[in-house]
């Protein structure tokens, strides 16, 4: 038998692999198998999405393309779309507000499952009172420090029902600077005496996550609730969007840029050793150099409605790509422009402290 002998492995690539056919000889809007997908999703499978300020984009395209986004926690009856958005309903599957890091996630998921307990801490102002973990999910306070118990006692219970039902567990990972309590280690999404609560020097330590932590805590939340739900797959995003700001003597450029990667490389090792984890390139398309920022807001912070578009017809083409036009031909990617919706986003909120 003949063996055919290869110069070099390069030579046996396809276009993809290399920079000049793959992106350097086509337009920005040209380019084009980002994505290879895991798994094909079906309509009508049950998908969630929680996390930072961009995975709001993915449920709302979910949601006007027809498939079946989940949310396990319902307005009130008699609330308008945009009532229910200002109290956090219907941004991620359950009332949580963001969840910027992978050791907020563990510690819902903790709450869900039952393996830590709530704390029962609350913040009070004005005669009104605060849920420290959900800050602005009560744009006003709840009247009394039972409701606010009451309430995260559901969100709790409606996050675990997400995982239980949920085919797809989708989340953006934000962050990697976080806020945690000194004496009994809980984490806030937010630094206490910013949006809500006093700060205490004492009783509030600043932690910024490192490759390991984020990488174990991210399987463990992940391996926790698959043992609710052992059929439950992952798709895993970064957040694009740059931090506010940074409390770690870094400028916020740079320390943007290390969070991201950061991230980004867990998501990698997750994605390359895990059957039921896939990543999506949200974060490489917005940052790439390729697409010239042209997908911010002048502030060079926000993505733009078409930035937002493009994120989110590439996913959907991907899929497209590789398993057929399986979309009813009225919500595919090509029939209509994504209507991206603002997002709710807390750490803005730090903005107002920059001189």
């Amino acid at each position: 038998m003949k063996t055919i002998h290869m110069k070099n492995p390069y030579e046996s690539l396809g276009e993809k692999s290399f920079w000049k056919p793959a992106v350097g000889s086509k337009s920005m809007f040209d380019i084009s198998g980002l994505w290879d997908p895991k798994f094909k999703i079906r309509k009508q499978q049950k998908v969630v999405t929680f996390g930072s300020c961009f995975a709001q984009h993915i449920g709302n395209a979910l949601k006007h393309r027809g498939f079946n986004w989940l949310s396990t926690e319902k307005p009130p009856f008699g609330l308008t779309d945009s009532t229910a958005s200002d109290f956090n309903y219907n941004i991620f599957s359950a009332r949580t507000g963001n969840i910027y890091t992978t050791t907020l996630l563990k510690q819902w998921t903790d709450w869900a499952l039952g393996a830590k307990d709530i704390p029962k801490e609350i913040w009070e102002k004005d005669g009104r009172f605060y849920d420290p973990f959900r800050p602005v999910v009560e744009p006003n306070g709840f009247a009394s420090p039972q409701e606010v118990t009451q309430s995260l006692h559901e969100t709790v219970a409606c996050f675990r029902e997400a995982i239980e039902t949920a085919s797809y567990f989708v989340f953006t990972l934000g962050l990697t600077e976080s806020w945690v309590n000194s004496e009994f280690g809980y984490e806030y999404p937010m630094c206490p005496g910013t949006v809500a609560g006093t700060f205490d020097s004492n009783s509030h330590r600043f932690v910024n996550l490192e490759f390991k932590e984020i990488l174990k805590t991210l399987s463990q939340s992940m391996e926790q609730m698959r043992s609710i739900n052992p059929k439950l797959k992952f798709i895993l995003t970064v957040s694009p969007v740059p931090l506010t700001a940074t409390n770690s003597d870094q400028h916020v450029l740079v320390a943007t840029m290390a969070s991201k990667s950061i991230l980004r490389a867990v998501t990698s090792q997750l994605e390359k050793n895990r059957s039921y984890v896939d990543y999506f390139p949200s974060y490489e398309i917005i940052n790439s150099p390729v697409f010239r920022g042209s997908f911010f807001e002048p502030n060079q912070r926000n993505v733009n409605p078409h930035g937002v578009e493009f994120v989110m017809n590439t996913f959907f083409n991907c899929l497209i790509e590789k398993y057929g036009n399986y979309f009813e031909e009225d919500d595919s990617p090509q029939s209509s422009a994504l209507r991206a919706a603002n997002e709710i986003c807390e750490e803005e909120l730090l903005g107002a402290f920059g001189k």
